[in-house]
């Protein structure tokens, strides 16, 4: 069982489910081509899929255009189902950093056929995570930075509050479509900067104040 750890804690969460929002940048959505989304992007990875800072990804044989995509993971600390507002942001009980890699050639030909993405968002090492901070501990203000390098050159940079999609309101929507439970993780989105990465890149992710990330590609 997967399971992330507590920042200034002997404590470790067991990982439920991990949701994720694509398109919650609108930059991002303009790079890739998609539509300025009016309602979240949804869709899920497996526990299986996770590594932590300091591990390495392992670039699938069966795909040649594999991408980082940066994101501020929101760590849910209680069972909610068609939740308020006010229920929601109770529901959130840490922050931490992840990436979602994807393979981009194989997304772009599922999105080209109307099918699932799964094959380029599940496979084994796709969720690096960081470890993660309570929120009792640290208040987000959404005026953070969230950045990516690769091989020391920045890739993606953005604050937290362009957004078009706050936490809040993530957690909110998600649950009135199922229900999100203890242990679960939401991955928020990326913004834009996205990009190829080849084995041998070393990857350095940082969300102020928050966490951080190192991990290669092999």
């Amino acid at each position: 069982m997967k399971t992330v750890k507590i920042k200034n804690r002997d404590k470790e969460i067991a990982v439920g489910k991990m949701i994720c929002v694509g398109r919650n940048y609108a930059e991002h959505a303009k790079e890739l081509g998609n539509e300025v989304p009016d309602k979240p992007v949804v869709f899920i990875k497996p526990s299986s899929a996770i590594i932590y800072s300091g591990e390495k990804i392992i670039h699938p044989r069966f795909s040649n255009n594999l991408h980082h995509e940066v994101e501020l993971v929101l760590l849910i600390g209680k069972t909610i189902k068609d939740a308020d507002a006010k229920s929601s942001e109770e529901a959130i009980t840490g922050y931490g950093l992840g990436l979602d890699m994807t393979l981009r050639d194989l997304q772009n030909e599922a999105k080209s056929k109307g099918d699932p993405w799964t094959v380029a968002k599940c496979f084994d090492t796709s969720a690096v995570l960081s470890d993660f901070i309570l929120k009792e501990n640290y208040s987000l203000t959404l005026n953070e930075e969230i950045l990516l390098e690769v091989n020391n050159k920045i890739r993606q940079k953005e604050k937290l509050n362009m957004m078009l999609f706050k936490p809040v309101q993530i957690v909110e929507y998600i649950s009135s479509l199922m229900t999100i439970e203890e242990g679960d993780l939401i991955f928020s989105g990326t913004p834009a900067g996205v990009g190829k990465v080849v084995p041998g890149d070393k990857l350095h992710a940082s969300l102020e104040s928050i966490a951080e990330l190192n991990c290669e590609v092999i």
